[in-house]
């Protein structure tokens, strides 16, 4: 019988992980000042980073579409997991031992199906790998010494064989608990005629990492002339492997791709494994498909390319037909990524794993450092196709290259290819080829692009019938900007908050979200209760009247305050100070509007009252501003 997670095993894994790990295995992360970490938000595709993971508080908040959450929310948002497995993969993570309730003295629980997938895989994995030393996988040793890999090549990959006997796997991994629902949901197994069998036979297996390092598929290669099923084999789309969304390699690529900001796109799996033995540990294939958007998006979050020429994303082709043709398809979505996009063709139309057997290792390393921007290729590709030597073939080649030269977006750099290819072309008035690339370009101009004339990594609130009950407001509202950076104090340093913060009064928080929030602290005991880190602000959402606030909630806990480290106390004290500054001088206004309609000599009393109360106010309006002007907030 299944038991129950306890709240303390739930508070003590998120606690002792570290969100800033999790989350950098799927994000490039850069330190964005004290306790905060930013990169590319990876559940929307963006161009400037917006999503920020703040450490010592476990969660992390996305400014442009407005995900927030804590380490469990991560998870299963990225994994499409239950919160259940979410908290069962952390634990397995960290080593930390749960002590399920409710399942009678001694539970056996039977984990998330996705972590019995992963589990799965897993043993399939030791499996063909212990299989790949059996006399029976000569052939394919074979494979891989003919091809310059040694044994320590094929275990830093994973490389494994899957043996001849029809059902020899499956009966393995049946014995070791797994069910062959379970196989079959993980691409591992399939119904045969007599029953069971094994999805992969008499074939060398590659294992398919995610960012994770976790194994969630197979690509396999065949290796004996009788073997009638293609070439190259991958496991079947399944809950674990999407293959438009994994990359061979990316798992042991990931660091050196997000410190260099470089990525190679290769072909093939011996490809990729050439590539890192011969000193480029930043190539990636594809696993079963073409190298496509989503390949692209998960490519860009980890370099994090943030501005246009950021990074380098270097395709490596065939020099045949089919490689020039890849080119030009490439060349057609290139201009959604944020960096140069480049292409290496090795000499005779060899592939990288060719190339390192005939010439060595420094030849791949100067066959990626002789790149040469996708731009150029493709346009060149285009003028193989004419005999340049003939007026007629001059002719037609700008006929088909013109049109490709005005696609460039970037201004400035689509006139210099419309000026070197007139040179290429040799077509001596330079500027009426640059006038038929313009008027070309001038033809598709006046549509609008999805999502032009926003400001990337900017949240917009999308299009409603009818607004939410209570509006998130603006993060750069000048208005509520001490209302603001007070609630972040309290919800990030709630001990250098303190008391100040909790006296506080409510009218010092006109704007409805904001009340909302400082009212869910006071529910809570305010920053008296001694609650902090994520506890304190699940806690405080949790405890919102509202909801459709709690994004609120992780947004504050996570927006960086605009200080140093060292300076938190005196900016905390001087941003309250404001907040109480703003709420004295409207009580003062009010006061200075009684006063006019109020006569000295029909009630001097009451005048002189109200008066010795304004003056009042007014001096401790003056001690406030000045601790705010002491801590620099004027200035902010």
């Amino acid at each position: 019988m299944a038991g129950r997670i306890p709240d303390r095993d739930i508070t003590a894994i998120r606690e002792q992980t570290r969100i800033e790990d999790i989350v950098g295995d799927y994000v490039a992360l850069r330190r964005a000042g004290a306790d905060s970490m930013k990169g590319l938000c990876p559940f929307h595709d963006e161009k400037t980073p917006s999503f920020h993971v703040r450490p010592n508080h476990g969660h992390y908040h996305c400014f442009g579409c407005g995900e927030g959450g804590d380490v469990y929310s991560f998870l299963q948002k990225q994994e499409h997991i239950s919160f259940v497995e979410a908290v069962e993969q952390l634990a397995d993570r960290i080593g930390y031992r749960i002590n399920y309730e409710g399942g009678g003295t001694a539970i056996v629980r039977d984990r998330g199906t996705r972590a019995r997938l992963v589990a799965a895989n897993a043993a399939a994995q030791r499996y063909y790998a212990e299989q790949l030393r059996t006399p029976d996988a000569q052939t394919a040793r074979d494979f891989l010494t003919d091809r310059g890999f040694d044994q320590a090549a094929a275990e830093t990959f994973g490389c494994g064989y899957a043996p001849a006997g029809w059902d020899t796997m499956t009966k393995v991994l049946l014995t070791q608990g797994f069910s062959f629902n379970e196989l079959e949901a993980a691409g591992l197994s399939k119904q045969g005629r007599k029953g069971p069998i094994d999805r992969f036979h008499r074939r060398l297996l590659w294992p398919i990492r995610n960012l994770a390092g976790d194994v969630i598929g197979f690509g396999a290669r065949k290796l004996f002339d009788d073997d009638n099923l293609g070439k190259y084999m991958n496991t079947p789309e399944t809950m674990l492997y999407k293959k438009s969304q994994v990359l061979f390699g990316l798992d042991l690529a990931k660091r050196d791709i997000a410190k260099g900001h470089q990525v190679v796109i290769v072909e093939g799996y011996t490809d990729v494994m050439a590539m890192h033995m011969a000193g480029v540990p930043t190539a990636v294939a594809s696993c079963g498909t073409a190298f496509g958007e989503d390949h692209l998006a998960l490519i860009r979050r980890l370099m994090m390319d943030d501005s246009y020429f950021r990074g380098e994303v270097i395709y490596t082709f065939d020099g045949d037909e089919a490689g020039k043709a890849a080119a030009l398809k490439a060349f057609e979505g290139e201009q959604s990524v944020s960096g140069q996009t480049f292409v290496a063709v090795a000499p005779d139309g060899m592939d990288p794993c060719d190339l390192r057997q005939n010439s060595g290792d420094a030849a791949l390393r100067d066959l990626i450092a002789q790149r040469i921007p996708m731009f150029e290729f493709a346009i060149k590709a285009l003028l193989a196709n004419h005999d340049l030597d003939t007026a007629e073939g001059r002719v037609a080649a700008l006929r088909d290259t013109v049109p490709v030269v005005a696609q460039i977006r970037d201004v400035a750099l689509r006139d210099e290819y419309a000026r070197q290819l007139a040179g290429w072309v040799g077509w001596e008035d330079v500027a009426q080829v640059l006038g038929r690339v313009r008027q070309q370009a001038g033809r598709g101009r006046g549509r609008q692009q999805p999502g032009r004339g926003r400001r990337p990594g900017r949240y917009e609130a999308p299009e409603a019938a009818s607004p939410p009950p209570t509006a998130r407001p603006l993060a750069n509202d000048p208005r509520l900007w001490p209302q603001r950076e007070a609630l972040k104090a309290a919800i990030q340093y709630p001990a250098l908050a303190g008391t100040v913060f909790d006296s506080l009064p409510p009218e010092c928080f006109s704007e409805p979200a904001y009340a909302l929030v400082r009212q869910a602290i006071s529910n809570i005991g305010g920053t008296a209760s001694g609650m902090s880190g994520a506890s304190w602000v699940d806690a405080i959402s949790q405890s919102v009247d509202n909801p459709a606030l709690t994004p609120l909630v992780t947004e504050l806990a996570v927006e960086d305050l605009p200080v140093e480290e060292g300076q938190l106390p005196r900016y905390i004290a001087s941003v309250l100070a404001r907040s109480q500054e703003v709420w004295v001088g409207a009580q003062i206004g009010d006061l200075k509007s009684k006063l006019r309609r109020m006569s000295p000599g029909g009630d001097p009393d009451g005048y002189n009252a109200l008066f010795g109360d304004l003056v009042a106010l007014e001096s401790y309006r003056r001690s406030l501003l000045e601790q705010a002007v002491d801590a620099g907030v004027d200035s902010l």
